[in-house]
Protein backbone atom coordinates (compact mmCIF):
# COMPACT_ATOMS: atom_id res chain seq x y z
CA UNK A 1 0.00 0.00 0.00
CA UNK A 2 1.17 3.61 -1.14
CA UNK A 3 1.19 5.66 2.41
CA UNK A 4 1.57 9.64 2.19
CA UNK A 5 2.83 11.35 5.35
CA UNK A 6 2.17 14.53 6.87
CA UNK A 7 4.98 17.27 7.84
CA UNK A 8 4.75 15.97 10.98
CA UNK A 9 5.23 12.55 9.80
CA UNK A 10 8.16 13.49 7.59
CA UNK A 11 9.83 15.52 11.03
CA UNK A 12 10.12 12.44 12.17
CA UNK A 13 12.03 11.00 9.52
CA UNK A 14 14.09 13.72 8.86
CA UNK A 15 15.19 12.74 12.56
CA UNK A 16 15.70 8.68 11.45
CA UNK A 17 17.50 10.17 8.52
CA UNK A 18 19.65 12.34 10.50
CA UNK A 19 20.32 9.71 12.74
CA UNK A 20 21.49 6.98 9.78
CA UNK A 21 24.08 10.33 8.32
CA UNK A 22 25.63 10.45 11.87
CA UNK A 23 26.32 6.30 11.72
CA UNK A 24 27.34 6.53 8.17
CA UNK A 25 29.90 9.37 9.13
CA UNK A 26 31.46 7.88 12.32
CA UNK A 27 31.94 4.36 10.32
CA UNK A 28 33.19 6.22 7.32
CA UNK A 29 36.02 7.49 9.34
CA UNK A 30 36.39 4.10 11.45
CA UNK A 31 37.38 2.06 8.16
CA UNK A 32 40.96 1.06 7.75
CA UNK A 33 42.71 -1.76 7.03
CA UNK A 34 42.96 -3.98 11.07
CA UNK A 35 39.35 -2.92 11.24
CA UNK A 36 36.68 -5.56 12.08
CA UNK A 37 33.31 -5.66 10.96
CA UNK A 38 32.21 -6.05 14.48
CA UNK A 39 33.94 -2.62 15.46
CA UNK A 40 31.72 -0.94 12.74
CA UNK A 41 28.39 -2.27 13.71
CA UNK A 42 29.78 -1.37 17.92
CA UNK A 43 29.73 2.34 16.31
CA UNK A 44 25.83 2.38 14.60
CA UNK A 45 24.68 0.56 17.93
CA UNK A 46 26.36 3.38 19.72
CA UNK A 47 25.05 6.26 18.08
CA UNK A 48 21.45 4.64 17.30
CA UNK A 49 21.36 4.81 21.73
CA UNK A 50 22.35 7.94 21.72
CA UNK A 51 19.91 9.48 19.19
CA UNK A 52 17.06 7.89 20.62
CA UNK A 53 16.28 5.16 17.73
CA UNK A 54 16.40 1.83 17.55
CA UNK A 55 17.45 -0.20 14.45
CA UNK A 56 15.27 -0.66 11.33
CA UNK A 57 17.65 -3.66 10.50
CA UNK A 58 18.44 -5.70 14.31
CA UNK A 59 15.86 -8.53 14.19
CA UNK A 60 14.25 -7.57 10.86
CA UNK A 61 11.96 -10.97 9.66
CA UNK A 62 12.69 -12.27 12.76
CA UNK A 63 16.41 -13.31 12.04
CA UNK A 64 18.90 -10.66 10.86
CA UNK A 65 21.25 -10.21 13.91
CA UNK A 66 22.78 -6.20 13.43
CA UNK A 67 22.13 -3.34 13.44
CA UNK A 68 24.18 -2.58 10.30
CA UNK A 69 24.41 -4.18 6.83
CA UNK A 70 28.16 -4.58 5.73
CA UNK A 71 29.04 -5.98 3.01
CA UNK A 72 32.60 -5.94 1.38
CA UNK A 73 33.92 -6.59 -2.14
CA UNK A 74 31.63 -9.11 -4.06
CA UNK A 75 28.74 -9.01 -1.46
CA UNK A 76 25.90 -7.04 -3.05
CA UNK A 77 23.77 -6.60 -0.02
CA UNK A 78 22.85 -7.92 3.56
CA UNK A 79 26.40 -8.98 4.81
CA UNK A 80 26.12 -9.64 8.18
CA UNK A 81 28.78 -8.13 10.61
CA UNK A 82 31.60 -10.22 11.51
CA UNK A 83 35.32 -10.56 13.43
CA UNK A 84 36.98 -10.45 9.67
CA UNK A 85 38.78 -7.69 9.64
CA UNK A 86 39.30 -4.89 6.71
CA UNK A 87 42.27 -5.40 4.39
CA UNK A 88 44.17 -2.73 2.07
CA UNK A 89 42.49 -2.64 -1.52
CA UNK A 90 38.70 -4.04 -0.13
CA UNK A 91 35.99 -1.61 -0.65
CA UNK A 92 32.97 -1.97 1.79
CA UNK A 93 29.66 -0.99 1.44
CA UNK A 94 27.56 0.07 4.60
CA UNK A 95 23.86 -0.02 4.72
CA UNK A 96 22.48 1.83 8.24
CA UNK A 97 18.39 2.30 8.92
CA UNK A 98 16.98 4.17 12.07
CA UNK A 99 13.36 4.56 13.45
CA UNK A 100 12.69 7.40 15.29
CA UNK A 101 9.47 7.55 16.86
CA UNK A 102 7.94 4.87 14.38
CA UNK A 103 9.28 5.97 10.90
CA UNK A 104 12.47 4.98 9.11
CA UNK A 105 15.58 6.47 7.65
CA UNK A 106 17.08 3.90 5.42
CA UNK A 107 20.46 5.02 3.28
CA UNK A 108 23.97 3.20 1.96
CA UNK A 109 27.33 4.00 0.57
CA UNK A 110 30.54 2.12 -0.61
CA UNK A 111 33.95 2.93 0.33
CA UNK A 112 37.67 1.98 -0.12
CA UNK A 113 39.81 0.74 2.50
CA UNK A 114 42.99 2.57 1.72
CA UNK A 115 43.92 2.36 -1.99
CA UNK A 116 42.42 0.44 -3.95
CA UNK A 117 42.00 -0.34 -7.68
CA UNK A 118 41.35 2.15 -10.42
CA UNK A 119 38.13 -0.16 -11.45
CA UNK A 120 37.10 -0.02 -8.19
CA UNK A 121 37.84 3.45 -7.35
CA UNK A 122 35.18 4.12 -10.63
CA UNK A 123 32.73 1.46 -10.04
CA UNK A 124 31.86 3.21 -6.42
CA UNK A 125 31.82 6.73 -8.24
CA UNK A 126 30.08 5.37 -11.05
CA UNK A 127 27.23 4.03 -8.56
CA UNK A 128 27.04 7.02 -6.75
CA UNK A 129 26.50 9.49 -9.49
CA UNK A 130 23.97 6.62 -10.75
CA UNK A 131 21.42 7.37 -6.88
CA UNK A 132 21.82 11.33 -7.67
CA UNK A 133 20.96 10.35 -11.15
CA UNK A 134 17.70 8.80 -9.72
CA UNK A 135 17.22 11.34 -7.15
CA UNK A 136 17.17 13.81 -9.33
CA UNK A 137 13.85 12.03 -11.22
CA UNK A 138 12.26 12.24 -7.86
CA UNK A 139 9.53 14.68 -8.36
CA UNK A 140 5.59 15.03 -8.28
CA UNK A 141 4.17 13.82 -11.64
CA UNK A 142 7.02 11.52 -12.28
CA UNK A 143 6.63 8.20 -13.14
CA UNK A 144 8.83 5.47 -10.67
CA UNK A 145 10.77 4.10 -13.57
CA UNK A 146 11.61 7.65 -14.72
CA UNK A 147 13.76 7.14 -11.58
CA UNK A 148 14.45 3.47 -12.67
CA UNK A 149 15.49 4.26 -16.62
CA UNK A 150 18.09 7.30 -15.05
CA UNK A 151 19.92 4.65 -12.59
CA UNK A 152 19.99 2.16 -15.60
CA UNK A 153 21.16 4.38 -18.36
CA UNK A 154 24.50 5.38 -15.83
CA UNK A 155 25.28 1.86 -15.59
CA UNK A 156 24.81 0.70 -18.82
CA UNK A 157 26.67 3.57 -20.38
CA UNK A 158 29.73 2.28 -18.47
CA UNK A 159 28.95 -1.94 -19.34
CA UNK A 160 28.06 -2.66 -15.34
CA UNK A 161 25.99 -5.39 -14.15
CA UNK A 162 22.55 -3.82 -12.92
CA UNK A 163 21.41 -5.43 -9.91
CA UNK A 164 17.52 -6.69 -10.99
CA UNK A 165 16.82 -8.90 -7.62
CA UNK A 166 17.34 -6.14 -5.01
CA UNK A 167 15.73 -2.73 -5.81
CA UNK A 168 14.29 0.41 -4.07
CA UNK A 169 11.48 1.31 -2.23
CA UNK A 170 9.43 3.23 -0.45
CA UNK A 171 9.25 3.85 2.87
CA UNK A 172 7.56 5.28 6.22
CA UNK A 173 5.98 3.46 8.64
CA UNK A 174 7.44 0.19 7.68
CA UNK A 175 11.31 0.29 5.90
CA UNK A 176 9.89 -1.52 2.81
CA UNK A 177 6.81 -0.19 1.80
CA UNK A 178 5.43 0.26 -1.99
CA UNK A 179 6.13 1.27 -4.73
CA UNK A 180 9.15 -1.16 -5.64
CA UNK A 181 11.87 1.27 -7.51
CA UNK A 182 13.61 -0.69 -9.64
CA UNK A 183 17.47 0.19 -11.26
CA UNK A 184 16.37 -0.92 -15.01
CA UNK A 185 12.97 0.18 -16.23
CA UNK A 186 11.63 2.43 -19.18
CA UNK A 187 10.79 6.16 -18.94
CA UNK A 188 7.32 7.01 -18.41
CA UNK A 189 6.07 3.73 -16.64
CA UNK A 190 5.12 2.93 -13.49
CA UNK A 191 2.73 4.92 -10.95
CA UNK A 192 3.17 8.92 -10.68
CA UNK A 193 4.29 9.97 -7.21
CA UNK A 194 2.71 12.53 -5.01
CA UNK A 195 3.70 14.96 -2.62
CA UNK A 196 3.74 12.83 0.63
CA UNK A 197 5.63 10.08 -0.96
CA UNK A 198 9.09 9.21 0.12
CA UNK A 199 11.30 7.01 -1.14
CA UNK A 200 14.86 4.89 -1.26
CA UNK A 201 16.96 5.12 -3.91
CA UNK A 202 19.08 2.54 -3.95
CA UNK A 203 21.52 1.17 -7.19
CA UNK A 204 23.34 -1.88 -7.02
CA UNK A 205 25.90 -1.66 -9.55
CA UNK A 206 28.50 -5.14 -10.27
CA UNK A 207 32.09 -4.72 -12.18
CA UNK A 208 30.93 -8.24 -13.76
CA UNK A 209 27.57 -9.45 -14.85
CA UNK A 210 24.39 -8.84 -12.87
CA UNK A 211 23.69 -12.25 -11.55
CA UNK A 212 23.69 -12.67 -7.97
CA UNK A 213 23.53 -15.45 -5.10
CA UNK A 214 23.07 -15.87 -1.82
CA UNK A 215 25.13 -17.41 0.77
CA UNK A 216 23.96 -20.46 3.01
CA UNK A 217 23.18 -17.74 6.15
CA UNK A 218 20.24 -16.25 3.69
CA UNK A 219 21.34 -13.04 4.15
CA UNK A 220 24.56 -12.39 2.40
CA UNK A 221 23.98 -11.82 -1.23
CA UNK A 222 27.00 -11.53 -3.62
CA UNK A 223 28.01 -11.50 -7.05
CA UNK A 224 27.88 -14.80 -9.07
CA UNK A 225 30.91 -14.11 -10.55
CA UNK A 226 32.70 -13.11 -7.88
CA UNK A 227 32.93 -9.48 -9.09
CA UNK A 228 33.04 -6.43 -7.33
CA UNK A 229 30.33 -4.70 -6.23
CA UNK A 230 28.82 -1.26 -4.86
CA UNK A 231 25.71 -0.22 -3.63
CA UNK A 232 24.22 3.84 -2.40
CA UNK A 233 21.45 4.91 -1.34
CA UNK A 234 19.40 7.68 0.42
CA UNK A 235 16.04 8.27 1.59
CA UNK A 236 14.01 11.35 0.15
CA UNK A 237 10.93 12.57 0.59
CA UNK A 238 8.40 14.49 -1.75
CA UNK A 239 7.73 17.36 0.29
CA UNK A 240 5.27 20.26 -0.43
CA UNK A 241 8.65 22.50 -0.77
CA UNK A 242 10.23 20.13 -2.97
CA UNK A 243 12.09 16.75 -2.90
CA UNK A 244 14.20 16.62 0.15
CA UNK A 245 17.01 13.84 1.04
CA UNK A 246 16.69 12.92 4.55
CA UNK A 247 19.78 10.76 4.94
CA UNK A 248 22.82 13.51 3.41
CA UNK A 249 23.40 15.38 7.27
CA UNK A 250 21.90 16.44 9.96
CA UNK A 251 19.38 18.82 7.64
CA UNK A 252 16.96 17.67 4.61
CA UNK A 253 18.89 18.44 1.67
CA UNK A 254 17.00 19.64 -1.18
CA UNK A 255 17.85 17.52 -3.99
CA UNK A 256 19.68 19.95 -6.46
CA UNK A 257 22.27 20.56 -3.64
CA UNK A 258 24.05 17.36 -4.08
CA UNK A 259 27.81 18.55 -4.91
CA UNK A 260 30.47 17.49 -2.85
CA UNK A 261 29.25 17.98 0.65
CA UNK A 262 26.14 15.87 0.63
CA UNK A 263 26.93 13.09 -2.26
CA UNK A 264 28.04 10.56 0.13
Amino acid sequence: MITIKSSREFAKMQIAGAAVAAIHEAVRDAIKPGVSLLELEAISARILKERGCTSSFLGYLGTYPATLCVSPNDVIVHGIPAKTKLREGDILSVDAGAIYEGFHGDAAFTVGVGKVSVEAQNLMDVTLEALWAGLREVKKGAHVEDISAAVQGVGDAQGYGVVEEYVGHGIGRQMHEEPQVPNFGTRGQGMKLRTGMSLCIEPMFNLGGRQTKVDADGWTVRTEDGSLSAHFEHTVAITPDGPLVFTAGEEAVPVELEENAVRG
